[in-house]
């Protein structure tokens, strides 16, 4: 997502007070709102989910559950420079920390 500049806790307040519909679906495992590089057009924003399996991420997204998570993206569009642009990614290795914390 690209945001306009000065909108930034704008942005943030919107998915923090929205219901996802994440939680208890099927295959759900995290969630996760990034926040990016800072330019002078715009702060760089990522949404960025973990789903046990590719088909349970393509579930997700021709559920209602979806759909109601969705049914408001239009109404915030002026925080937004342009429509936000999907990239999906599938992990290929995992390294998990074995030192105690």
């Amino acid at each position: 997502f690209k945001i306009r500049p000065g909108q930034e806790a704008a942005f943030e307040q919107v998915w923090k007070s929205r219901d996802s519909h994440l939680d208890g679906l099927p295959g759900f495992a995290k969630f996760h709102l990034l926040r990016g590089p800072q330019t002078e057009q715009h702060t760089l924003y990522s949404s960025h989910t973990t789903w046990h399996s590719r088909d349970h991420f393509e579930a997700w997204t021709q559920s209602k559950a979806f759909q109601k998570a969705h049914k408001d993206a239009g109404s915030h569009s002026n925080l937004y420079l342009e429509h936000p642009q999907f990239e999906g990614f599938e992990v290929t290795q995992t390294i998990v920390s074995t030192a105690s914390a």
